[in-house]
């Protein structure tokens, strides 16, 4: 079996571009920690070939891949990105993907040879592909954890978790969880928060999807909520809120009167839908700003920012959560 870099970082108990630098820029790496990757490397005979490659000059750029530019989340990404950047006189090249992993892949490569170093956000590659990838150029990840591999992540199921204790506080115990797409990293974590969150408050859960995250993916989740007879549901994002919103209003189910409804992510319209979401607050801007800090700290070995980060969500209660109506008990 072939050693990897993967291999060396996880013996050393450090991160793949401190492995990488340690083979490429040893003079930027601490003493300490080079010798304690060389003895590693050493023991499971590993040979650098290719990896991170402090360029003779740098390119001045960045490059973020985001999965769905349709997003407001991604655009409040790429907003905060491009001003923690300009403090550093950097320039930021971006693409979309489309939540294609293919062309994700294709792009990622494509990316790495122009700028200094990647920020994946929310990426449907494979851990594998990733690991790949971080062998071969500077990467952060955006809303997404891979061992070894500097990550900033939202709190989802602290979100979550949230949603539900307000639920409970309002008296529901029966509530639906239209989920995000299949193998989407973000579902899992908002799903991890939510299932032990209503064990724990007595609320049984109905689970349905996967669906996409788009406004189509509640119109298909609500009438599925809807059989199951609950008083609450969970939608995995925004969009799919408002796609549940619109599809209970055409049915004639009025909310909350009728049944609650919370969503994830705090989009612009949130806050103006008739009548207006509640919803988890995520930091989009923050998110994209601490993302550029930890990749332009990885280019610098600047080891005073932690290369791994979790931000707050908090919980923002509008109008389309109330008390279950007595009818439903």
């Amino acid at each position: 079996m072939t050693v990897t870099i993967y291999d060396v970082a996880q013996r050393a108990k450090v991160s793949i571009s401190t492995v990488s630098r340690t083979f490429t820029t040893p003079d930027l790496v601490r003493a300490e920690t080079r010798n304690r990757i060389l003895a590693a490397a050493g023991e499971l005979g590993y040979s650098p070939v290719g990896g991170p490659r402090k360029p003779a000059k740098s390119t001045g750029q960045l490059g973020i891949i985001v999965s769905d530019l349709d997003s407001q989340f991604f655009t409040g990404v790429l907003d905060g990105a491009q001003a923690r950047a300009r403090q550093d006189d950097v320039a930021v090249l971006f693409a979309n993907s489309g939540q294609d992993p293919v062309v994700e892949e294709n792009l990622a490569r494509s990316m790495a040879k122009q700028v200094d170093g990647l920020v994946l956000c929310s990426p449907s590659m494979s851990d594998e592909q990733l690991h790949e990838l971080a062998g071969h150029t500077w990467l952060v990840l955006l809303n997404r954890e891979v061992d070894g591999i500097p990550s900033v992540v939202v709190d989802s199921p602290g979100g979550m978790r949230q949603a539900v204790q307000h639920l409970a506080a309002l008296g529901h115990r029966k509530c639906a969880f239209i989920g995000g797409p299949k193998d989407s990293w973000s579902s899992a974590a908002r799903r991890r928060g939510l299932l032990p969150a209503a064990d724990e408050h007595g609320i049984e859960v109905a689970e349905f999807g996967p669906f996409p995250a788009r406004f189509e993916g509640g119109l298909q989740g609500a009438d599925l909520a809807l059989a199951a007879g609950v008083t609450a549901i969970v939608a995995y994002n925004d969009m799919v809120a408002f796609g549940v919103l619109a599809r209970l209003n055409a049915r004639g189910v009025p909310v909350p009167d009728e049944i609650s409804l919370v969503g994830f992510d705090d989009l612009v319209f949130a806050a103006i839908s008739a009548p207006p979401l509640t919803t988890v607050s995520i930091p989009a801007e923050a998110a994209g700003r601490a993302a550029v800090n930890v990749l332009l700290a990885l280019l610098e070995d600047d080891q005073r920012v932690a290369a791994n980060q979790a931000l707050d969500t908090y919980l923002i209660v509008r109008a389309t959560t109330a008390p279950p109506s007595a009818t439903q008990h």
